[in-house]
This record gives structure tokens, C-alpha cells and sequence, in this order.
């Protein structure tokens, strides 16, 4: 820099005075060298997308920061198969695409990398959890003994593979990209390179190697510094913060303008050498008040909005009309900006007022940026140019406003943050329920509900089994998470013709975002809050809230759907799960596997091992319901005649003076009857009533009371369990 060079060769040839001589030389130099003409400073951006131009100049990162980055290295689009089917399903495949590249952050090193946005979704929380299947990550955290990345050596070779030392950058490797339109994402990483806020003087100080002193000036949390020059890299900052840069015999410093004035005696005013020309004591000039701003705005980042770009705003009653607005390109507070703001627009009203002095040569040690006292004016003043021509100085001085300390209130607005909620393991429920719509299905249904503990979790990978986890088959990825949670009361027995208003059942959900709400609808309606409770449908009108996580459930509907079966065998912890299609994935499986084991395993961002659960699988929407009201009667000829009521897995709805549908190919029954010590009789029938003939009664034998069990045979299964009823002969 011109002004350090000439002050050390002022000082050199002429002592003191030859110092304070080479630093006026050399304020003058320095301001023709530090011209804003052609300078490429910081300047405040929205968040501008990462790039990866050659030659593209690399922030120097200050405190904590959210930065784009840029590219410095990738691979071409890694193509991978995926074959789903096989086992009597047809085969699909499908193809899914990875990319892998390293993106730079800082041109200095840094400490660490919290949260990660890709596209403007949060890809990683500030707990270093990732929202999304992403592959491998690495940070490179740019000191001196950072040695070469694994990646790009092994694709470039070890020899053509830098270290980037003194370069920050992170490395993703395999980056899954079907959730960005198979291409590399937008990425924007909030990066601490301080620990810390860091003090405008350190980070002048830093970029100068030492050369620019002082100390203090406004504490920022995060700036990234760019340009071509030092002034380039602080001239955004010096130009919207109420500072002051000075030249002084140890070079370019800081103004401290928090100390005591120089005191200026008012007999030296007009004092001059011998031979020096005479000038004005003093000359005071009053800048009009139609050329200064009446209102103020600054743009700054705000870390309270995810770093998007927040405004705050100063105004002054007075008479002018125009209105200015200034940059930050660093990361404030709302409130730190309202006080910069407000200190900035009264340094430029205080401003106004500049004053002249003519000085004798021994007051070469005031420096520019000094504060001074003015004779016979009030106030504090700042040195802003000084002269010096045979052995004559003259001084040019600011006004300076009264010093104000105080951090004003203010807000940055409720901006779009995205919530920073951590995934969390995954759970998973696998329900073979019922028909649930109008058409009863024809081929056999899993359905694969899945969830977290946590608020933040959103999917998972599944992959199936049917040979107890010899083998597996990948299904994709989860539905929308479920509301799943678990019984945290014992659900009493009850009947399933009118609505229990005698039991509840509280539950407990799994995570603090999922809800239960009661529903008027439940009567009229044969879906409507519509639940799995271990292995009974109920439906509930009343969902009352009476803890974290905790519903107690009310007005209930049990049985539903033919899972009568189920209501007296309920337990502390069982399941619970909301029946809601369009969270839950219906998974097609072969005839062959009713009645056995499915395993069902799910891998999310947030497990560290998967999560699997197995279930006997019986294709309960292919079996028709188990018969109702079914009765036996002795007839006077020594028969027993049985009957029931039949139903049909399509029958659900209300139906006035009209038998429900049938919804198998031929209506056909099994009736078993059983007796202890006897033999098993079995008797097919196409109708809803079988007879036990004398003889088939005496054939059975054994003693006591009749088991007399009843399924309906469906096209391609029946009934589970099937309707069981006792009858004792000559009761």
C-alpha cells in the first residue's frame, strides 16, 4: 500500500516529522490507488446460485455464513437399474441417477458446515442430519495439512489431484438426484469460519496480513469478503457502516472515534510559518438540508430468516424529501441493523456541518480520521482531509454525531424458514385389513404404513420378503407419513351393533406433529376416522387432546368391517394405526403367499439400521366376512337346524329394503361342528342354513355342548375367523 511505503520512507529520511510529512504524501497516493472507480466490492445478493466458472473469484469467509459456492469439480451422471416384479408379477425397470462433485466455500479455512439447502429445501439440519438419501459427504476444512480428497484422486489420479490447502470445499459423492430432475442441485451451505461474531478491525486486519490496525468497530456475525483488492473486499462494509479508515504514521488504521478529541486551541488558528501562505483561521460551511436523506434503508442478511435478505429503515422529521438506501453484504441481526441504520443516517445529518482550520506544521500529527475538537464549535469532529504546502496545514473536519450505544428494538418479519426438524428412525405397520373401498379387490393386498418418532421424518426405502429374509425385493419408497402411535389404555370388550359410548381408549402418537380430530361423520359414513387398533377397525367421533402425543379417543364404532374377532383381545401398547389411503402403499402379493410370513424392511435418512417387521399374512380382502346372527334350533324329528345371516366384503354402505351384494362367484358356506370327545362333522351348503341330521348327530358323539363354527367360501378364500357359536341339545 502507498501510504505504509511512503510513511516508512518518510520516516527513515526525516525522523517524526518526515513520518507525518510521508503519511499526508501518501493519504493523498493512497486515495488515487483505493479509487472506487472499476472496483469489484461485495454487494448484497440474494443468495445467488452456486456457479462454476472458470477463474470465478472465491469468498474469504468471517463468521458464520450461508454462501453458494462454487464448483470446482464433478463427474458425468451415474446411471443405475432398478428391477422390481419377478414371482408371477410382471418386471418393471426403472433407472435412477447420481452425481458426484466437490463445490468450494471459502478462499481461507473454516470450522464447520451446519445446515445445507438444496434448491431452497433444507437438505441438512443444523444437527448435521440429512432431510434426504444423499450417499457420502466429506468437509475439507482448508487448513495447511489438508490432504487430497479420496474421490477425485482415485477419478483424476493422485498426481493431478490437489490439496486445495488454504480452501475450504465440500465433497458429495453419489448425490441422489430424483429428487432435483436427475440434475445437480442449487446448493447454499451456511459455513462458521470464526467462532463467533468477528470485529470489523479483525477482519480488516486479516485481510491485510497485519497491514490494516485498529481495534473494535461493529461486530458482524458472518461476512464473506470478494474483490480484487483490499479496498474491493471492506469498501462494502466501510461504505455502510458508520466508520472510518485513517492513514497514520504505522500505515491504514481503523478511526477509533470513541476516544478524547485532540484539543485545537484557537490562538493557533491562521498560525503559520514564515514563509507560508496566509489562509482563513477558520471557515465553517453548512451542506443544505434538500440534499440529504430524510429516510435511510439498509439491506443486510439476517440470520433469523435463514439468511435471506431482511430491511430495516431510519427516518428524520425534517424538511427534505429524498430518501437513500445502503448495502450490507453481511450477516446482522434486525436489531443491530435498525441501530447501524439509525447511527448511519445521523452521521450524515450530523455530517452536514464541515469546518476548515488553517493549523501551524506541528499539528502534522493529527492524522485523517482523527478526532478533534473545534474552536468556539460543540461537538466531537472527524479529520477528513488535510493539506500540507509550504509549511502550511490545513485540516478539514466532520461533525460528528452524539455517540450512541443502545441496540434498538426491531423485528426481520416472519420469513419463509423452514422448519430444521431431525428425521429419526423409522416405524412401520403392515395392515391386511378389510375391503376398504366400494370394489372388492381380486388379488391379495399388503398395506405398508411407515412414520417416525421424530416431527422431521418424511420417507424411507422399502424392500419386501417372502422367504423369511433369504431374499429381497426393493418396493420403493414409503407413502406420506402415517399417523401411527399406540394404545396407552386397555380398550375394554363390546358389542359392534350400536355405538360404545360406555369405553375410550387414550393414545399415544408417535411424534408431536401428528393429530387426531373427532368426527360428526362416523355415523353416516364407513371410513370416516377410520382406525386399526391392534387388529380391530374402530371409528371414532371424539378425539380430545389431554397431553404431548396423547388423544383420548370417545364415542366409538367397533368391529368395523367384520373385525368383531378382534374386540376382546385389545392390550396396553398395541397398535394403532389411522386409516387414511393416502398414507398408506398398497402392495400386491401372489396367491401363494396367504397364510404365510412377509417381511417388510424401511431405511430412512434417520435409521441407523432399518426397521423390519413381519406379519402372517391371511388376504383379508379377498375373504368374505364371517355370517351374523347365527342360531341353531332341536327339531321335534331329533335334527338341529342352523341359520344365519350372511355378509359380503361389499356390503358396507346402508342399504334400505335390499339384500347386501354378493361378491363372490357362487354363494357357498362351510359349516364345522365340533364336540369334546366326539369327531368333526362337515357339511358344505349354497344357502344360509345347514341341518344336522339325526344320524350325522349320533355319528359325531362325544359329550357336552356343540362348537358349530360357519365360513363363507369366497372366490378365492374364506372366512377368518370364522362365526363360532355354542349350542347345547335339549336346551
Amino acid at each position: 500500500m502507498a501510504t505504509l511505503v511512503l510513511t516508512a520512507v518518510g520516516t527513515v529520511i526525516g525522523g517524526p516529522i518526515g513520518a507525518a510529512i510521508g503519511a499526508v504524501i501518501g493519504n493523498q497516493i493512497d486515495r488515487a490507488v483505493f479509487t472506487p472507480k472499476g472496483a469489484k466490492g461485495p454487494r448484497l445478493d440474494s443468495l445467488a446460485v452456486q456457479g462454476s466458472s472458470y477463474g470465478a473469484d472465491l469468498p474469504r469467509l468471517f463468521g458464520t455464513m450461508r454462501v453458494s459456492g462454487s464448483v470446482i469439480w464433478a463427474t458425468d451422471l451415474k446411471e443405475s437399474t432398478h428391477k422390481f416384479g419377478g414371482k408371477g408379477k410382471p418386471k418393471t425397470t426403472t433407472y435412477s441417477y447420481s452425481a458426484s462433485f466437490a463445490v468450494a466455500l471459502s478462499a481461507r479455512p473454516v470450522r464447520a458446515v451446519h445446515r445445507i439447502w438444496a434448491d431452497g429445501a433444507l437438505l441438512r439440519g443444523a444437527a448435521g442430519d440429512w432431510k434426504t438419501d444423499l450417499g457420502a459427504f466429506r468437509l475439507h476444512l482448508g487448513d495447511e495439512a489438508q490432504a487430497v480428497d479420496p474421490l477425485i484422486a482415485a477419478a483424476e489420479g493422485i498426481d493431478a489431484t490437489p490439496a486445495h490447502r488454504g480452501l475450504a470445499y465440500a465433497v458429495f459423492e453419489d448425490m441422489q438426484l430424483a429428487d432435483y430432475g436427475n440434475r445437480i442441485p442449487s446448493l447454499s451451505f451456511e459455513v462458521e469460519a470464526d467462532d463467533g461474531s468477528v470485529s470489523l478491525a479483525t477482519i480488516a486486519a486479516i485481510l491485510s496480513d497485519g497491514d490494516v490496525g485498529g481495534e473494535g468497530g461493529p461486530t458482524l456475525g458472518g461476512y464473506a469478503a470478494s474483490g480484487d483488492s483490499l479496498r474491493g473486499a471492506i469498501e462494502g462494509l466501510a461504505t455502510a457502516l458508520p466508520v472510518s479508515f485513517a492513514d497514520g504514521p504505522d500505515g491504514l488504521h481503523l478511526a477509533n472515534e470513541t476516544g478524547d478529541p485532540a484539543t485545537i486551541d484557537a490562538a493557533e488558528l491562521g498560525a503559520f510559518a514564515a514563509d507560508a501562505k496566509a489562509g482563513a483561521k477558520l471557515a465553517i460551511d453548512r451542506q443544505a438540508s434538500g440534499t440529504l436523506n430524510e429516510a435511510l434503508t439498509i439491506g443486510y442478511y439476517d440470520p433469523a430468516l435463514d439468511y435471506q435478505v431482511g430491511s430495516q429503515s431510519a427516518r428524520r422529521e425534517v424538511s427534505a424529501r429524498r430518501a437513500g438506501s445502503i448495502d450490507l453484504p453481511a450477516v446482522v441481526s434486525a436489531s443491530s441493523a435498525r441501530s447501524i441504520v439509525e447511527a448511519r443516517l445521523a452521521r450524515e445529518w450530523a455530517g452536514r456541518t464541515s469546518a476548515q482550520m488553517a493549523l501551524p506544521w506541528r499539528h502534522l500529527d493529527i492524522e485523517t480520521g482523527a478526532i478533534v475538537s473545534v474552536p468556539g464549535q460543540s461537538g466531537r469532529w472527524r479529520v477528513t482531509e488535510r493539506a500540507f504546502e509550504s509549511m502550511a496545514l490545513t485540516v478539514t473536519a466532520q461533525r460528528l454525531p452524539a455517540s450512541s450505544t443502545d441496540v434498538l428494538p426491531a423485528s426481520g418479519g416472519s420469513g419463509l424458514s423452514q422448519p430444521d426438524l431431525v428425521q429419526g428412525p423409522t416405524t412401520l405397520a403392515l395392515l391386511d385389513l378389510p375391503s376398504l373401498g366400494d370394489d372388492p379387490p381380486t388379488s391379495p393386498t399388503l398395506l405398508i404404513a411407515a412414520a417416525g418418532s421424530s416431527a422431521g421424518w418424511r420417507k424411507a426405502a422399502l424392500t419386501l420378503s417372502l422367504d423369511d429374509g433369504a431374499s429381497w425385493q426393493a418396493l420403493g419408497g414409503t407413502a406420506p407419513p402415517a399417523v401411527i402411535g399406540q394404545a396407552a389404555t386397555l380398550l375394554a370388550s363390546s358389542g359392534s351393533a350400536l355405538r360404545d359410548e360406555a369405553n375410550s381408549v387414550d393414545i399415544a402418537l408417535l411424534n408431536d406433529e401428528m393429530m387426531l380430530a373427532g368426527s360428526d361423520a362416523i355415523g353416516t359414513s364407513a371410513t370416516a376416522n377410520l382406525a386399526l387398533l391392534g387388529d380391530e377397525l374402530i371409528q371414532f367421533a371424539t378425539a380430545e387432546q389431554i397431553g404431548p402425543r396423547l388423544f383420548r379417543l370417545g364415542g366409538l364404532l367397533r368391529g368395523r368391517r367384520g373385525s368383531e374377532w378382534a374386540m376382546a383381545g385389545h392390550a396396553i401398547g398395541e397398535r394403532f394405526v389411522l386409516v387414511d389411503a393416502d398414507t398408506l402403499l398398497p402392495w400386491s402379493l401372489p396367491l401363494s403367499v396367504i397364510g404365510h410370513d412377509v417381511r417388510v424392511s424401511a431405511s430412512g435418512v434417520g435409521d441407523t439400521e432399518p426397521a423390519e417387521i413381519a406379519i402372517t399374512f391371511q388376504a383379508r380382502a379377498l375373504r368374505p366376512p364371517a355370517p351374523v346372527a347365527a342360531n341353531a334350533t332341536a327339531m321335534p324329528d331329533g335334527s338341529i337346524a342352523i341359520a344365519w345371516t350372511r355378509r359380503s366384503r361389499a356390503g358396507w354402505d346402508w342399504l334400505d329394503d335390499t339384500d347386501v351384494p354378493l361378491a363372490e362367484e357362487a354363494e357357498r358356506y362351510q359349516v364345522t361342528v365340533l364336540r369334546s370327545g366326539g369327531t368333526t362333522l362337515a357339511i358344505a351348503t349354497t344357502g344360509p342354513s345347514a341341518t344336522i341330521s339325526p344320524a350325522q348327530f349320533a355319528g359325531i358323539g362325544g359329550s357336552g355342548a356343540l362348537t358349530i363354527q360357519i365360513a363363507q367360501i369366497g372366490t378365492t378364500a374364506a372366512s377368518l375367523p370364522p362365526a363360532t357359536f355354542t349350542f347345547s341339545p335339549g336346551v
